[in-house]
């Protein structure tokens, strides 16, 4: 069961860490953003990253082999890895419409698939 609250945690942060880290260009794109001075566009991005950090690193605490979790430290960051890449590509392509998804996309995140099977193997 921790292997599952991990990565759902894993998740949502990543939700709202990319919300944090290119949401802002979305605003700004909406003209909501466009004055707003470079250092009130951190603070707003940090205000979404503290929510990321709130789920990042109890699941990453509650993964680790070291604390009664299934993972170890690298198969947490590859996971990790694998989910960020798929949250960023889920929410760029609904709201970036100007970004499509190609081939080489494609072919990389099979290359991060297959970091997920190559860290798992004993």
């Amino acid at each position: 069961m921790q292997g599952f609250w991990t990565i759902l945690m894993l998740v949502f942060s990543n939700v709202f860490m990319t919300f944090a880290w290119y949401g802002h260009l979305k605003l700004q794109e909406m003209k909501i953003s466009t004055g707003w001075p470079l250092i009130l566009i951190i603070l707003f991005s940090w205000g979404i990253a503290f929510f990321e950090y709130c789920l990042t690193v109890p699941a990453n605490r509650i993964g680790f082999v070291g604390n009664g979790g299934p993972f170890n430290l690298m198969q947490l960051k590859v996971i990790q890895e694998v989910i960020s890449l798929t949250i960023f590509t889920v929410i760029v392509t609904f709201l970036f419409k100007g970004q499509p998804v190609q081939w080489n996309h494609l072919a990389a995140f099979f290359c991060m698939i297959m970091a997920v099977f190559f860290v798992f193997l004993k």
